[in-house]
């Protein structure tokens, strides 16, 4: 079995010649929480297994913490051990929709403290796209252990409000431009985006196609210009619930730009409560 590897997207290549690699479905719909699940057992990678985004990749909503609050992390553990995870494990997420919640997995494993997790750049697509094959069967695994180390990757409310009346960081929004600026808002019940935060929409990061990632050099020149000359510890990433802005953080880290936190309520959370400022 070869090492794990510290990469940050893989290939279609690189995935079909390490079958020892633990992969992950992660597709969703927003709209349609059961397409995912559907699908994945339509066809899939060989080897993958599905992990859901409200049951696997979230936690128990209060009304006041997000649509996606960060599941326990005891739970998410014993749900890596049961799937196969451990330190020595190289795991590999995907999705059909330009990496958003691949990239949650990805994001939450290396906040647990495991480094050895990838993206595959292009997701399902790009694996159709080189005349891959799928299958249905479902992978049995042996369970190992998981076990979690927690790093000071997030922030809380209450430390996005004062940042943002001290404008001591940035605050970089993945929605698109018009929920940013509280139009068109499906999603949540109160429109617009946290005051000061500026706008990086998540599928600027990814190719004229919306498949594969951008070039490194390209990606770090449009945060350089968003960043206008903060570091990225000086970064907060957020979005409707904490998903998309994991896009951001790992199109960073492809970039160069290690060191941005994700506030995981993000809007769903900000606006939960009416006393809090709204920019529109």
């Amino acid at each position: 079995m070869s090492s794990p590897s510290k990469a940050l997207l893989v290939s279609v290549d690189d995935v079909a010649s390490h079958p020892e690699w633990r992969l992950f479905d992660c597709r969703h719909d927003l709209k349609n929480t059961e397409y995912g699940r559907q699908a994945y057992a339509k066809g899939h990678i060989p080897g993958a297994l599905f992990l859901h985004l409200d049951d696997d990749l979230s936690g128990a909503r209060t009304g006041s913490n997000g649509r996606h609050p960060l599941p326990e992390i005891d739970a998410f553990a014993r749900r890596m051990s049961e799937c196969g995870v451990d330190a020595t494990v190289q795991v590999v997420a995907y999705d059909n929709e330009g990496g958003i919640f691949a990239s949650r997995l990805w994001w939450m494993l290396r906040w647990l403290g495991h480094d050895s997790v990838a993206v595959l750049d292009g997701g399902l697509a790009g694996w159709k796209r080189s005349k891959r094959s799928l299958e249905e069967p479902v992978p049995v695994v042996t369970p190992r252990n998981f076990i979690a180390r927690p790093r000071d990757l997030t922030v809380s409310t209450a430390q996005v409000l004062g940042d943002m009346k001290a404008e001591s960081r940035l605050i970089l929004d993945a929605r698109s431009p018009e929920r940013f600026r509280g139009e068109n808002e499906t999603l949540d019940p109160v429109g617009g985006h946290i005051p000061g935060a500026i706008n990086r929409f998540y599928f600027e990061n990814l190719d004229d196609a919306g498949c594969f990632f951008k070039p490194a050099t390209e990606l770090r020149a449009e945060f350089d210009a968003l960043l206008g000359g903060r570091v990225p510890a000086e970064v907060v990433q957020q979005c409707g619930s904490g998903v998309t802005a994991c896009h951001n953080l790992l199109a960073m880290e492809v970039a160069g730009l290690t060191g941005s936190k994700l506030y995981p309520g993000s809007w769903s959370e900000w606006c939960a409560d009416p006393a809090r400022p709204v920019a529109r």
